[in-house]
C-alpha cells in the first residue's frame, strides 16, 4: 500500500489559513475589472453592424431620409468634423445596426467619397424626384463610387414621392436606370413614411448576401416563437394581403421582409416530382408490352 505523504500538500492550505488567522482578513482573487482598469464589455444590442453611405446632392433631401431613422449619433473616426448616425432595423429575425453617413453633397465627388467609402457595405444613390439635375448629377456619383468602393452594393432612391404632382423624372426612366447599373430602386417619401424602412431592408439584405452572411440566417436550430407566428401567417397569406391586415406598420414590414426571404426556401423544399417508370411485360420471346 503506499502511503501519501501531507507534508507537501498540506502545509500550503495550513499556511495560509495560520496568515488569515493572523490577519484578520482575507484577499479575493481580483476580477477582470479590478486587473485592467476598464468596466467589463455590455453584450451587443444587434447582430450585425453595417455602414451605410448615402449619397447624392445637397438638396436632394437625405437627412429627411434619416430623420425618423436615427437612435444615436457619433463623431466619425475618419472625417474631421463630420458626424454617423445608427438606427437599427430587424431583418429576418435578425438585428441589424446600421451606421448611416451623410455625404451632405459638399466639396468635389471625388474627395468626398474617397473619404467615407472606407469600409462601406452599402450604398443609397439619392436624388429628388422634383428635381431633373439632380437625377442627371447620379450619373458622375455613380463613376466615383465604382472607382474607390467597386462592387458594393447600391440602391437607388428617389426622394420626396409626396411631391409626385412636381415631378420632373419618371418612375419609368429611373426603374430603366436603375436596371441598367444593376440597383435596387424604390420611390420614397419621409413625409408618409413610405418605402423608408424598405429600401434600407434591401440594401442591407444585399450586403449580407456580398459578405457571405446570410448562410447564418439559414441555420438548423428551434424556431422562436416569433418566427413560428411569422411562419405560420405568410404560409396562409401572400404578400400583397399582408397589406390588409390590422397589424402595426413595424410588424407588417417585418412579416413582408420575412415572406420574400421565405419564398425561395418555400420553392426549392418542394418534393420532386418521382418520374414515371416504364414497366415490360414479356410473355414470350418476340411478345412484349410495355405498361
Amino acid at each position: 500500500m503506499t502511503m501519501f505523504s501531507t507534508s507537501g500538500m498540506g502545509a500550503a492550505p495550513q499556511q495560509a489559513t495560520n496568515q488569515v488567522a493572523q490577519n484578520g482578513s482575507t484577499t479575493l482573487p481580483r476580477s477582470h475589472h479590478q486587473r485592467t482598469g476598464r468596466p467589463p464589455a455590455a453584450p451587443k444590442s444587434y447582430d450585425y453592424l453595417l455602414k451605410v453611405l448615402l449619397v447624392g446632392d445637397s438638396d436632394v433631401g437625405k437627412q429627411e431620409i434619416l430623420q425618423d431613422l436615427e437612435d444615436g449619433s457619433a463623431d466619425s473616426p475618419f472625417c474631421s468634423g463630420s458626424a454617423y448616425k445608427t438606427t437599427t432595423i430587424l431583418l429576418d429575425g435578425k438585428r441589424v445596426k446600421l451606421q448611416l453617413w451623410d455625404t451632405s453633397g459638399q466639396g468635389r465627388f471625388c474627395t468626398i467619397i474617397r473619404s467615407y467609402s472606407r469600409g462601406a457595405q452599402g450604398i443609397l444613390l439619392v436624388y429628388d424626384i422634383t428635381n431633373k439635375w439632380s437625377f442627371d448629377s447620379i450619373d458622375r456619383w455613380l463613376e466615383e463610387v465604382e472607382q474607390h468602393a467597386p462592387g458594393v452594393p447600391k440602391v437607388l432612391v428617389g426622394n420626396r414621392l409626396h411631391l409626385a404632382f412636381k415631378r420632373q423624372v419618371l418612375e419609368r426612366d429611373a426603374e430603366l436606370y436603375a436596371a441598367k447599373n444593376h440597383m435596387a430602386f424604390f420611390e420614397v417619401s419621409p413625409l408618409c413614411d413610405f418605402n423608408i424602412r424598405e429600401s434600407f431592408c434591401e440594401l442591407s439584405r444585399m450586403a449580407l448576401h456580398r459578405n457571405g452572411m446570410e448562410r447564418l440566417w439559414r441555420s438548423n436550430k428551434v424556431l422562436s416563437l416569433q418566427e413560428l407566428c411569422c411562419r405560420a401567417i405568410v404560409a396562409r397569406t401572400s404578400v400583397y394581403g399582408l397589406e390588409r391586415l390590422p397589424l402595426p406598420t413595424a410588424l407588417k414590414s417585418h412579416l413582408k421582409s420575412y415572406a420574400i426571404s421565405a419564398a425561395p426556401s418555400r420553392h426549392r423544399a418542394r418534393p420532386p416530382k418521382h418520374p414515371h417508370h416504364t414497366r415490360l411485360n414479356c410473355t414470350g420471346r418476340n411478345s412484349c408490352t410495355i405498361a
